[in-house]
């Protein structure tokens, strides 16, 4: 197949009638309209032009290639313009997917943050979800980029550090854990029945891993006394007395000190990383989501 440039070249020529006509209109020269000529009649193997002192005129099979290269253009640019289309709705549309605790507590300020700091804000539309389910609307492609929280990603999904948060076990005021003189260790903690977040979460999985490594093996784990399905709902169940439960810190901060009270834990470290996810290069592919990215690279405060 003959390149584009060649195709629109013997157009020129045959519209104008002339190499030098041809030259001017395509904004070459005159010799690179020759040379192109010669190598697309060199290509097809057949002679496209006539060349004479009072100009140059197309042969039978040049005016049919012409009429050929004419539709040929036509979708091509037809194509060129609704690529460009695509982009601009991609870079107008934001599609996001996080999980509970960023889209609860950082996922709003960025946004508002990112809108301030562009001159045209996409529409944005996320899904709020466990971490599980956020990596997997982003290698499904239903949205572009995600936010987790757990201590891996899935197979095939890239990954930046945006944010830290902490674990804390929460009691209501009153609970035995409240006058104890000494930290919680990670044995009495696996062994106590907690409220914890459904199978999915990202802050149970990064629980469930830390005691994994932390206590004995040879004890067995306790089960939750509640799953539950949002952050909100594990607050709840805690302040109604029905058991420990380990939750962000960004969840609880202003029930602190008030309906639930922080316990201290020895053994853990329960400082975790919040990524962001995407399917791709180094930085997605659409470019509303790699300009949120960038913001949120650079501007996330990392409590």
């Amino acid at each position: 197949m003959p390149d584009l440039p060649s195709l629109e070249t013997l157009l020129a020529v045959v519209t104008t009638g002339s190499l030098n006509a041809a030259a001017g209109e395509l904004g070459i020269t005159q010799q690179a309209v020759s040379a192109r000529m010669r190598a697309l009649e060199a290509t097809l193997g057949i002679s496209l032009l006539t060349r004479s002192p009072t100009g140059t005129a197309p042969t039978e099979a040049g005016i049919l290639v012409s009429e050929w290269a004419d539709r040929l253009l036509g979708l091509a640019s037809e194509f060129d313009a609704g690529l460009a289309a695509l982009r601009r709705e991609r870079r107008d549309e934001l599609r996001l997917a996080a999980s509970l605790t960023v889209a609860e507590h950082l996922l709003p300020q960025w946004l508002v943050s990112f809108g301030q700091s562009v001159e045209h804000a996409p529409k944005v539309s996320f899904t709020a979800t466990n971490s599980e389910h956020a990596c997997e609307l982003v290698r499904s492609g239903d949205v572009e980029l995600g936010f987790v929280e757990g201590p891996q990603v899935a197979p095939g999904v890239r990954s930046r550090v945006v944010a830290h948060d902490t674990l804390v076990l929460v009691v209501p005021p009153g609970h035995p854990w409240t006058r104890r003189r000494t930290a919680v260790s990670a044995d009495e903690l696996a062994r106590t029945p907690l409220v914890t977040r459904e199978s999915g979460s990202g802050t149970r999985l990064f629980l469930d891993t830390m005691l994994a490594a932390a206590h004995d093996p040879d004890m067995s784990r306790a089960q939750p006394v509640l799953e539950l399905s949002t952050t909100a709902a594990v607050r709840s169940a805690v302040i109604a007395g029905a058991g420990p439960a380990v939750v962000s810190d960004l969840s609880v901060r202003d029930d602190l000190g008030r309906r639930l009270i922080a316990v201290p834990v020895s053994g853990l470290d329960l400082r975790r990383a919040l990524r962001a996810v995407w399917i791709g290069g180094d930085e997605p592919r659409a470019g509303a989501a790699r300009d949120f990215l960038t913001h949120v690279t650079r501007s996330a405060g990392r409590p």
